[in-house]
């Protein structure tokens, strides 16, 4: 089963984890699309700036603090994925109610962890 999986605040920096999570995703064949404030591409996915309308996402991969969250809860609220990843550093009680509250699972977890192990 593909998991198709939104990355945002995806990065060309191949020292980022973000960056390092989509080439895992892409090893996998999960199907990834990803957003940040600067455009790039990493491998064959293609970072894009706008909010675009990502059609069947069952995941979406967090890598902003919770601060820089806020502009982003509607669009992952509408975007209906099956659940939202919270990786260490981007916790965020308040977005976590309002997943609850749209009925999107959410969990404290890294993409990169759970790869590893197979729970993914």
């Amino acid at each position: 089963m593909n998991k198709k999986t939104l990355v945002i605040g995806a990065s060309e920096n191949p020292n980022r984890y973000s960056n390092i999570a989509i080439k895992r995703l892409r090893e996998k064949g999960i199907d990834v699309v990803a957003f940040a404030k600067r455009n790039g591409k990493v491998e064959d996915v293609t970072i894009e700036t706008e909010l675009l309308n990502f059609k069947n996402v069952d995941t979406v991969t967090l890598y902003l603090s919770a601060r820089n969250q806020p502009e982003y809860y509607q669009y992952i609220i509408d975007l209906k994925p099956k659940r939202v990843l919270f990786n260490p550093g981007t916790e965020n009680p308040f977005f976590e109610q309002m997943l609850q509250g749209s009925n999107i699972a959410f969990e404290r977890a890294c993409t990169l962890v759970l790869l590893s192990i197979g729970a993914y």
